[in-house]
């Protein structure tokens, strides 16, 4: 490679829905050092009923758009997505393919053997062992996550317990991985009297939110159980519930019956304003790999508490900055309500949690590491002469 040449970087995702794998793709396309870094974002579209999260919150990010590349699996439309994106290589000539999701995944790294591009990177933002599918069709996502693994120079995990379940189940090889977690940036929350007023909730009382999709992994019918009973334990508490999904309509129908006291305000541009809103973040699901509401939730100074799943510990500390515990409503319910009448303590695990989230899941933390993977697999195939790799460092 010439001097001053930039590495060049293919980053691909299935579509930008609000989630953690678009906010993390967000931040890199921002924060790359744009002198080392020639980067294009390559993604499909949202499907109805899902938030587009480059229209709620990363406007300033310029995707390249692949009609076929999307959520739902339709073998045409496959392999017409892996022809457009070998195309879209040969043109462009990545030096390295960083994939995130699943199906981005597969198809990505396809495209990118038949391309010939010398270098591929997959994110595992979470995994699809359990939770998602029937014994059958996980057994076939572990297969194809296996042979896609050894297409890759490089895989990352977002947490360590996530790389291990991963490598259990032979998806790659220990040495293959780099645990990087999430990183991102929140706007200060407003002051609690504006956040409340502005979400059209009542300023008096504990508010609990919940924060992510509403999908059936999320368990959005473990959060009205939760919710039944935390209402027993604490009269008076409500529900901010920021999020939409195809199980959007379980809370829904359950809504009523709390009386005004759940509150749902769907995908918002401004989340800051839920954090301000609220006591503390519930999270209910079966599986997680790194949650970046929980993240969201500890830069806000709020504490969590949240189902013991994925790398959920590996972002809340169990009685320092939340409360974990096992996938039960009863259990959780009481353990949000010791929070929630014992005002010290809560804010106390706030400030923890703070000084925590601030320290380990800022944005800059996740583009040096970023970084460092790829300049040490410029410096493996000598792509970048010796000053740039003294500034990558």
């Amino acid at each position: 490679m010439i001097d001053g040449e930039r590495i060049r970087v293919m980053r691909i995702i299935a579509r930008m829905n609000v989630g953690g794998p678009a906010l993390q793709a967000s931040v890199l396309m921002r924060g790359l050092d744009r002198e080392l870094f020639d980067q294009r974002l390559y993604t499909g579209t949202v499907e109805p009923g899902e938030a587009d999260y480059l229209e709620l919150r990363a406007r300033d990010v310029t995707p390249h758009r692949i009609a076929t590349l999307g959520r739902s699996i339709r073998p045409a439309d496959d392999a017409r997505a892996v022809a457009s994106l070998v195309a879209e290589m040969r043109r462009f000539r990545p030096h390295i393919v960083h994939t995130h999701t699943a199906k981005a995944g597969l198809l990505g790294r396809t495209a990118a053997v038949l391309a010939r591009v010398p270098a591929r990177v997959h994110t595992y933002h979470g995994h699809l062992l359990y939770g998602y599918f029937s014994p059958a069709k996980t057994q076939l996502v572990v297969h194809s996550e296996r042979m896609s693994a050894r297409l890759c120079d490089r895989l990352v995990a977002v947490g360590t317990r996530v790389r291990d379940e991963l490598v259990a189940a032979g998806i790659g090889r220990a040495e293959q991985y780099a645990v990087v977690p999430p990183g991102t940036e929140l706007r200060p929350p407003p002051a609690r009297a504006a956040a409340r007023l502005a979400l059209g909730v009542p300023g008096d009382g504990p508010v609990v939110a919940f924060v992510g999709r509403l999908t059936g992994v999320k368990r959005p019918d473990r959060l009205v159980e939760v919710a039944r009973e935390l209402r027993r334990l604490v009269p008076g508490v409500r529900f901010v519930i920021c999020g939409s999904g195809d199980a959007a309509g379980e809370i829904a129908a359950a809504a009523p019956e709390f009386g005004g006291a759940m509150r749902m305000v769907g995908w918002r541009r401004d989340v800051e304003t839920v954090y301000g809103a609220a006591d503390l973040v519930l999270l209910t699901s079966d599986n997680e790999g790194m949650p970046v509401s929980l993240i969201e939730a500890g830069l806000s100074g709020l504490p969590v508490v949240a189902t013991r799943v994925g790398s959920v510990a590996e972002v809340v500390h169990d009685g320092v900055t939340g409360l974990l515990a096992p996938c039960d409503a009863g259990t959780l319910a009481r353990r949000a309500a010791g929070l929630l009448l014992d005002d010290p303590r809560r804010r106390e695990m706030g400030r923890r949690a703070r000084a925590w989230a601030t320290q380990r899941f800022g944005a800059e933390r996740l583009v040096a590491d970023i970084t460092g993977i790829y300049g040490s697999i410029a410096e493996e195939r000598g792509w970048w002469p010796v000053r740039q790799k003294e500034e990558a460092r």
